[in-house]
């Protein structure tokens, strides 16, 4: 998908979890001294190996996921707290050559930007807990990029514009903003994720990040930003998701708000 895909479901919040009526001497049996000191020696190792395993199950399920426009590989176990989401089958890899980012609709002064051209513009870091509307958190995740206000701002925003379209490299995703989220402090377009830069699985090299907003707003492969009259409701809203996507006071959800 693009940032992080919500199931389809009614706007309702999901049912919480039964809880057991299994009795707990029902559970499973008592275990022997030797598969117990061999269960301890396998968590030891898991504790050594723990890092270099998390960080290729990681890579798998991303590059996995990059093939999955099911969404169905984001349900598979992952210790670093990402699930990885795309709707096309396929997402080009873009670089320094080959990436570009265009400004344009409602704007005096349209503009095509490369990923040099980024870079060497002011930064701004923004540290929040990323909430998905699945219901997976990862608390503290940095952010690093351009305020989305100073690109508009340089684009010069027609008085008859209101709202923000935003187009992605994979050919398929949407997302949209009005006028007024788009100028907050902490709607960045992005190029660093967790102090690194923004790697092709998160949606880079440049992905646009919505802080206050469920993560699905935060659009990956980001490649245009038109200027609009009125809101276009994004690829999620078109079934059955919030326009306005405010962490705990949207979708039916009442997630702590991330900002």
């Amino acid at each position: 998908m693009n940032p992080e895909r919500p199931k389809e479901r009614s706007p309702e919040r999901p049912d919480a979890d039964e809880p057991s009526t299994e009795r707990p001497e029902a559970r499973g049996a008592p275990i022997g001294r030797r598969v117990l000191l061999g269960t301890l020696g396998l968590g030891a190792l898991g504790v050594i190996a723990a890092p270099t395993l998390q960080r290729g199950l990681e890579s798998f399920l991303a590059g996995a996921s990059d093939k999955d426009p099911t969404g169905l590989t984001g349900l598979l176990p992952n210790g670093g707290g990402f699930r990885y989401y795309s709707v096309a089958t396929s997402v080009p890899h873009k670089n320094e050559t080959t990436y570009r980012l265009s400004i344009d609709g409602l704007v005096d002064h349209p503009k095509t930007y490369s990923l040099a051209d980024l870079r060497a513009l002011p930064q701004t870091r923004v540290v929040h807990d990323v909430q998905c509307v699945t219901g997976w958190r990862v608390p503290g995740t940095p952010f690093e990029g351009v305020r989305l206000s100073h690109l508009l701002d340089a684009a010069g925003v027609r008085s008859s514009a209101g709202a923000i379209r935003f187009n992605c490299f994979d050919g398929t995703y949407t997302e949209s903003l009005t006028l007024k989220q788009a100028r907050r402090a902490d709607v960045l377009v992005a190029l660093r994720m967790q102090d690194k830069p923004l790697g092709h699985n998160h949606g880079g090299p440049v992905r646009l990040y919505v802080a206050p907003m469920y993560f699905y707003k935060s659009a990956k492969w980001l490649s245009g930003i038109t200027v609009t009259e009125d809101v276009r409701p994004g690829y999620w809203e078109d079934r059955g998701y919030d326009v306005d996507a405010w962490v705990g006071r949207s979708n039916g959800r009442d997630d702590e708000p991330t900002s």
